[in-house]
């Protein structure tokens, strides 16, 4: 009776009547070329974890777990870009494996780039089972904050009834079949591609509310093909045509956000885009924040693309130190020396980075393009003890001279010439970027507040050392001192230059960091605050900047000292904190864990 009734309930909902023949539909095909030698991690939804198998011969094959160990553990992990193995795994089920066993007895040193370069004892010569494949779970990042797979609910369904979802869940009526077809990545005999086919049941007359499915009166079914990531995730997709509700995990975003755009289901794809501003922050080896902006790239997303850019730029010493910097895409690293809102210790930082990652990529970039990237560097912002040292420390410096010396000889100007004289000066453009600072966070230019005791003592790793004294300790590998230790006072006050260039070092400036956590604060402070908490950055007593400086401070919110959540601008002296009352942070911070960072930004105008 129940079933009569939900079917009937379908029936009046839709009011569709259409009937059948068969249509094929493609989406989502994997279009990475697999080359020899190939592995990959299969059967897990984590990311970091699965089977071992490796491509050859055109198919792909399992690994059996004799005599494995760590050593060839962190073969794999390394040649899939992460930073090396937590662990080996043995016994667990990850699924139906493909094709052959193609390695036993492998044997490597753990330096080998590919696992294919270990020792083993000939392709498919192996006298183990399928139960003996063996897995791996790979180091994500430099510290234990692993990927989470967090569920997160849409709901567009503005008075749909649940019962239409019962019913595509019972298959009651249904009368269209969706047919999966999922390429396993090896070729048959005959050369075609091994697939592995399950199929739905689902109504026509809710699909073909949909144009984009293109049923037309004389179809019973259609055929999909669609990656294997995306292959668990497509019922649950099918589901929200019925209910439109959702839920939405790290593992199925991306999967939902492609299926959305193809389907043309606007308010979900932005839902899910807008879901990424969660989900971006999880993963601390940024392997899935620079594979998101790609695929932003590809599918023209210019919001999702920008979200990327700037979460990578405003984590960007982070980013350096992560799996992910060596195969950094080249566009995406000149997108990010493009901005000011770049957060860094300093501009020599900049260069010293930029230099590593051409130097890894050498043979790879032009020599026209290693210049293009060396112009991105901001050289007028990089201090004048430092750039004495770059003709000497720079291992490129030879092989791009004029581009070094031009920076060189701008920065120097910048540096020593009264600023009066270069505004009169045809060579200096002050609307250049060339000119302009991005956040420089060593000192003397930030001090950190944590007012919250549940917040850890420093926001970035090459940051977690102990300090003696107000000036840091100095980095001779990247040769900037590093800042100062957060206060655990809701209040500092600290000393900058008037401006970075040589010629006004002398000249300083006193600030008075707060934070304003009630409107009684704000009081005692003289200030009305429209909302708390709230940060103030102001200057000390008697002090008048010069008309031709002009400070664009920044307060940067570090999430439990892992990542930059937000960038505020101060308005005046002060600048809001977002709460859920006003606005969110741009990227959540769990349990609202954050430090406080002040960033003092002279520019010259």
């Amino acid at each position: 009776m129940l079933a009569h009734r939900n079917l009937h309930t379908l029936w009046l909902l839709l009011l569709l009547v259409v009937s059948g023949s068969a249509y094929r539909l493609d989406m989502f095909k994997q279009n990475s070329q697999k080359r020899e030698g190939d592995v990959r991690l299969s059967g897990s939804k984590s990311v970091s974890e699965g089977r071992v198998e490796v491509y050859h011969d055109g198919k792909w094959g399992t690994v059996c777990d004799d005599e494995w160990d760590l050593n060839e553990a962190h073969v794999v992990c390394r040649q899939l870009n992460f930073p090396g193995a937590k662990s080996v795994v043995t016994g667990k089920d990850y699924g139906k494996a493909p094709g052959p066993i193609w390695l036993d007895d492998i044997t490597c040193k753990g330096t080998e780039k590919q696992l294919v370069s270990c020792e083993f004892k000939g392709w498919g010569i192996t006298d183990c089972s399928h139960k003996e494949d063996v897995g791996v779970i790979c180091e994500t990042g430099n510290n234990n904050w692993t990927i989470s797979d967090t569920t997160h609910s849409l709901d567009h369904s503005i008075g749909l009834s649940e019962e239409l979802g019962q019913i595509f869940d019972s298959g009651t009526g249904c009368d269209f079949l969706i047919t999966l077809q999922t390429p396993m990545g090896n070729n048959q005999e005959d050369g075609s591609p091994e697939m592995v086919v399950t199929t739905i049941c689902a109504h026509k007359m809710v699909l073909s509310l949909f144009p984009t499915f293109n049923i037309s009166s004389g179809m019973t079914n259609i055929t999909v093909d669609i990656s294997m990531s995306c292959q668990p995730h497509y019922t649950t997709f099918i589901r929200y045509f019925y209910t439109h509700k959702i839920d939405v995990t790290f593992s199925s975003a991306l999967c939902f956000h492609q299926m959305a755009s193809k389907f043309g289901l606007k308010q979900l794809m932005e839902d899910i885009g807008r879901l990424f501003s969660k989900i971006i922050p999880e993963d601390t080896s940024f392997s899935s924040q620079v594979s998101l902006y790609q695929y932003a790239v590809q599918t023209d997303d210019l919001i999702l693309e920008e979200n990327c850019i700037q979460f990578l730029a405003w984590n960007y010493q982070n980013l350096t130190d992560s799996v992910a910097w060596t195969s950094l895409p080249l566009e995406l690293l000149q997108a990010l020396l493009t901005r000011s809102d770049l957060v860094v210790p300093d501009e020599h930082f900049v260069l010293k980075t930029v230099e590593s990652w051409i130097t890894q990529k050498a043979n790879s970039i032009s020599l026209e393009t290693q210049a293009k990237l060396l112009s991105l560097i901001r050289f007028p912002m990089i201090s004048a003890e430092k750039l004495y040292g770059i003709e000497s420390s720079s291992s490129l410096y030879k092989t791009h001279e004029n581009t070094y010396r031009d920076g060189i000889l701008k920065a120097f100007q910048f540096n020593v010439l009264l600023f009066s004289n270069l505004l009169t000066s045809p060579r200096l453009d002050t609307e250049n970027d060339d000119y302009k600072p991005r956040i420089y966070t060593a000192v003397p230019w930030s001090t950190v507040l944590s007012p919250s005791t549940k917040t850890s003592s420093s926001p970035y790793r090459r940051q977690q050392r102990p300090y003696n004294n107000y000036r840091g300790s100095y980095d001779q590998y990247y040769g900037y001192y590093q800042p100062t230790p957060p206060s655990r006072t809701a209040s500092r006050s600290f000393v900058t230059p008037l401006h970075s260039s040589l010629f006004l070092q002398g000249n300083t400036s006193t600030w008075e960091a707060d934070v304003l956590s009630t409107n009684t604060e704000c009081s005692n402070k003289g200030l009305r605050c429209e909302s708390v908490p709230a940060a103030r950055l102001a200057h000390g007593y008697y002090f008048t900047p010069p008309s031709n400086i002009l400070f664009r401070n920044r307060l940067l919110l570090i999430c439990q000292d892992k990542y930059v959540s937000h960038i505020q601008s101060f308005k005046g002296n002060l600048a809001y904190i977002p709460t859920n009352d006003t606005q969110a942070l741009t990227y959540p911070c769990p349990n609202d864990l954050y430090a406080y960072m002040f960033v003092v930004r002279p520019e010259y105008v």
